[in-house]
């Protein structure tokens, strides 16, 4: 007889963790994460704040984007959705782009694969980047 799969627990440090990153727009590294989280929880270590963000991540419960060759990012938003990443600065946004669930039927389509998603991501430059004056914009 097979045991039970373990549950997974919202401990109190998930929650914290959830509901600070909830907070934000700003898809946040596990550092930046863990330095909004230390105001509420000054004792927890950020190796625990970037194990819990990695479970979170594995249980569905939050995004994490691995976006051009930058740190990891959390996004509280699981629903289906694309980002844009700044080429200058690296700050990430939300896009609202209709997401084209058209286009894993033609990959699957065109390949032997068991498709099971789908990542795009825009690069631009933001509006803050755009102001600076070009001396400036690799800083």
């Amino acid at each position: 007889m097979n045991a039970p799969a373990p549950t997974f627990r919202l401990t109190t440090q998930r929650q914290i963790i959830l509901e600070e990153l909830s907070k934000v727009k700003t898809h946040p590294t596990a550092s930046e994460l863990y330095d909004m989280v230390r105001k509420r929880l000054p004792r927890i270590g950020l190796g625990t704040v970037y194990r819990n963000l990695e479970l979170m991540a594995e249980h569905g419960m939050i995004l994490k984007i691995e976006v051009g060759g930058t740190q990891k990012r959390f996004d509280a938003t699981t629903d289906s959705h694309y980002h844009i990443r700044c080429s200058i600065c690296g700050k990430v946004d939300d896009i609202d782009v209709p997401v084209i669930h058209e286009l894993v039927a033609q990959a699957a389509a065109s390949s032997s694969y068991l498709i099971l998603g789908h990542h795009v991501e825009f690069t631009g430059i933001c509006r803050n980047c755009q102001k600076r004056p070009a001396s400036q914009a690799a800083h």
